[in-house]
């Protein structure tokens, strides 16, 4: 088995999916989970992305089935967790309102993210590291900060966080582990970004929602396809068992093989 067959398998993707069955299976899933839980429902992040869209879309549903078979409410919490000022805040704010939450709250991580970054600065200097705290490392205080407003406000609702990673962000590592990568369940972990925007297109997301660059928005000018080097085209194109040029299946690759202790569980002895 090639390398790439390995790769498809270990992420369970698709060649082509039936987008309304991969719909109805994981708003399943969710229902289960919710049930088995015994939790009163599920707590999105909406970050203006197509991916949280997608996936406030299966909650949303999840919910309103469950709460039509059960006889009792479950809800959807959607939050939006700006940075001082988000550009595309009307995104987030267009998906929810798309799928007719009427659960929301806006949580700004500003003066939180600000505070740690700058005791990790007066650490470095006790350090002799005379510097600001880098880009990557603030985008991954920002990442982890968000996660912990999620489960603070999860924990008095007794509702599960659900996550958005998918297998194309899987294959590269292109998360930040436990920040957006520690979650309670993942509806969209088997779909590569094409799959996610069919969904997104059958879930009635905003065009606007489907169509925009893919960003983390960990800071500004940042996509994911400038950061990896690699387009989501080509990316789906690996995952599916297509052929891709040499560099790509080269790229994609290592960056698996590198990123195998986000995916892994926790090593002990």
């Amino acid at each position: 088995m090639s390398l790439q067959a390995e790769i498809i398998a270990a992420l369970g993707v698709k060649p082509s999916i039936d987008v309304e069955a991969e719909v109805q299976k994981r708003v399943e899933f969710l229902k289960s989970y919710i049930l088995q839980a015994g939790a009163k429902g599920l707590l999105i992040a909406i970050s203006g992305g197509v991916d949280s869209a997608v996936a406030t879309g299966l909650c949303k549903r999840a919910t309103d089935e469950l709460s039509e078979q059960e006889g009792k409410e479950y809800i959807t919490l959607g939050v939006f967790q700006p940075y001082a000022v988000q550009e595309d805040i009307e995104h987030s704010y267009a998906a929810a309102k798309a799928f007719g939450l009427t659960h929301t709250v806006e949580t700004n991580i500003e003066e939180t993210v600000n505070e740690i970054a700058l005791e990790v600065e007066h650490s470095l200097k006790a350090l002799g590291q005379h510097r600001h705290i880098t880009h990557q490392g603030k985008g991954n205080v920002k990442a982890r900060t968000r996660m912990v407003m999620q489960y603070a406000l999860s924990f008095e609702n007794n509702l599960l966080v659900v996550g958005t990673d998918h297998a194309s962000e899987a294959i590269t590592g292109f998360y930040t582990k436990w920040g957006d990568g520690a979650v309670d369940i993942t509806p969209l972990t088997s779909l590569n970004k094409r799959q996610v925007r069919q969904l997104a297109v059958y879930l009635g997301v905003p065009e606007i929602i489907v169509t925009k660059a893919p960003t983390a928005g960990l800071w500004p000018g940042q996509t994911d396809e400038t950061e990896l080097g690699i387009t989501y085209d080509d990316n789906s194109d690996y995952l599916e068992g297509k052929q891709v040029s040499p560099e790509v299946a080269e790229k994609l690759e290592s960056y698996y093989r590198r990123t195998a202790h986000k995916r892994n569980a926790i090593p002990g002895i």
